[in-house]
């Protein structure tokens, strides 16, 4: 036995001994009881650690650090809350650097929407306390007879435990309030938060010209995402590309596995594209152990009175959405889980590709696409897997359910600032719509991703974000660090490894100059590279070897 073990361990070595000297790698493993945590740096204890994990920093090189997590493989008895404390626990021990300079970039971001307000975030601040305290009171009135609070409760504990774990580990110059990890993780909520607590900060939309209609867009409309079948069914792809402010490319592609014990859990595992003190991937791109993959597109709302209907006591979008991932088995369960206690914020078109459905070179069944949109009032959902068939599947931040599109106020803006702005014509459903065909293989997936042919692409009407792959820095008008930073793709036999092709940095379209951060740029952007030329690399979770002790320097 002690040979099999000496073998094993050997083995990992060897896999990871290219890395073992960076400074970039780090190993730890922490142990927790009744949210009290000890933690060994430079130790894999799959034996008996609560939790543990990898973190490769490789942002500079490859423009993505790549987190493993593995909770409750070893820790035999542990409380399902202690599983969960301790993942969160430990991925601030291995991150807390980044999480400090990610906040240092995304709080810049924010404090300009606030507009020097102090007003404006003490309403943000007291919104988040007022949320925070209904769903712990939630929790406590309903767990543990409710699997839908128990959930919720396991989300809880993973978030309060990288609260713990980044005050354990930082110096007292790099303390964070509790309001950082909740920007943090509600940095998506914060794109609606700030119009529904200050309806003075509320854009008049009506009162733009075209050309500030257009930046708006540009500027607020986040993400691009397609999922494409071939002709004979022989493969699906599903690929997403966000759309942000580049201070926010600090990207780290997380692989969690939490082994909780719960029948009503249905993903353990799920790997995701994220950030740095983030417990979701906000942009979304999810494969998750139950077969299902989960994409996401930001649509606005135009019709701000709907902002009116937002309240405390609901659960965030980041929230519903690690719930809806842990609990569902398809599509419309998602849906169902998603939809209650909506918070109005972070209003979105979810994508939910469920594999199981899926028969390469035979048929796309039923239940294989559901799409889930939600407003401040409402979510809606269906089963779009007919229109899958014909394809393809769009999103470019247009919602695509009627009752939505409305309610939004999307007609009025669309009769005021013309077609551009609707469903059937805006710059990149012409493109998806015209260029999807294309799609035959990885390669050509992501190049239809990455696409960015605005001075040559009728389509794009010479704007650098009329296209798939938008670049906000070459705009003439309204110009900016923002634009599209990433796309992650995978297809049927990827995904179901949880395995992905990533890439981070504005797109380099056809012919166009990587971005790099120069001093006309006034914007926090602490750790990020200074110029944007990586290629696609691919990642996957990591396989640690099985109860032995494995410990390095």
């Amino acid at each position: 036995m002690a040979a099999v073990k000496f073998v094993v361990a050997v083995a990992f070595l060897l896999r990871i001994l290219p890395v073992i000297h960076c400074s970039s790698y780090q190993t730890a493993s922490v142990y927790c009881k009744a949210e009290q945590c000890t933690y060994k740096l430079n130790v894999l204890d799959v034996e008996s650690a609560t939790a543990f994990g990898v973190y490769h920093d490789t942002i500079e090189e490859s423009g993505w650090g790549i987190l493993n997590i593995t909770a409750g493989r070893g820790s035999s008895g542990s409380d399902n809350n202690d599983i969960m404390f301790a993942a969160g626990y430990l991925e601030a021990i291995l991150t807390y650097e980044r999480i400090y300079q990610h906040y240092q970039n995304i709080n810049d971001y924010f404090q300009s929407k606030f507009g020097n307000s102090t007003d404006v975030e003490k309403k943000v601040k007291s919104f988040f306390m007022e949320q925070d305290l209904f769903m712990r009171s939630m929790i406590r009135n309903n767990v543990p007879g409710s699997a839908y609070w128990r959930h919720v409760g396991y989300i809880l504990a993973q978030y309060d435990g990288l609260v713990k774990g980044y005050g354990d580990a930082v110096t007292d110059d790099k303390k964070l309030a509790i309001y950082a990890f909740q920007l943090l993780n509600g940095a998506g909520d914060m794109i609606d938060l700030v119009s529904a607590v200050s309806p003075r900060s509320r854009p008049d939309f009506m009162g733009m010209t075209k050309e500030e209609a257009l930046a708006f867009i540009a500027k607020s409309g986040h993400c691009s995402a397609l999922v494409k079948v071939l002709g004979a069914f022989e493969d699906i792809f599903m690929s997403h590309s966000s759309w942000f402010m580049y201070q926010a490319t600090m990207r780290i592609f997380k692989h969690y596995d939490l082994n909780i014990d719960d029948p009503a859990t249905a993903a353990q595992q799920m790997s995701f594209s994220s950030y740095p003190g983030f417990l979701e991937s906000l942009d979304d791109f999810y494969l998750l152990s139950s077969g299902l993959v989960m994409l996401q597109t930001t649509n606005n709302v135009f019709n701000t009175t709907l902002y009116d209907l937002v309240s405390p006591t609901s659960l965030l979008a980041w929230h519903r959405v690690r719930l809806a991932n842990m609990m569902a088995h398809g599509g419309n369960e998602w849906a169902k889980l998603f939809a209650e206690f909506n918070s109005g914020t972070y209003n979105n078109q979810y994508m939910i590709i469920d594999l199981k459905q899926v028969d390469i070179g035979i048929d796309i069944n039923d239940n294989t696409l559901w799409v889930v949109e939600q407003i401040p009032g409402l979510v809606e959902y269906a089963d779009t897997t007919d229109i899958l068939r014909t394809g393809y599947w769009p999103s470019y931040n247009v919602p695509f359910f009627e009752k939505v599109y409305n309610r939004s106020g999307y007609p009025d803006y669309v009769k005021k600032h013309g077609s551009d702005f609707s469903y059937q014509l805006a710059p990149r459903a012409k493109i998806f719509r015209r260029d999807q065909g294309k799609v035959a293989d990885m390669d050509s997936m992501k190049k239809i991703m990455r696409y960015n042919d605005y001075k040559e692409d009728p389509y794009s009407e010479g704007d650098s974000c009329n296209a798939i792959c938008c670049r906000g820095d070459l705009r003439i008008l309204y110009s900016g660090p923002f634009g599209c930073y990433d796309t992650k793709v995978a297809n049927y036999s990827m995904a179901l490894q949880r395995t992905a092709d990533i890439i981070n940095g504005p797109t380099l379209g056809t012919k166009l100059s990587p971005f790099e951060w120069t001093q006309q740029y006034k914007v926090s952007h602490v750790g990020l590279p200074q110029k944007y030329d990586f290629p696609f690399i691919q990642t996957k979770p990591m396989d640690p070897p099985q109860k032995i002790k494995v410990g390095y320097h």
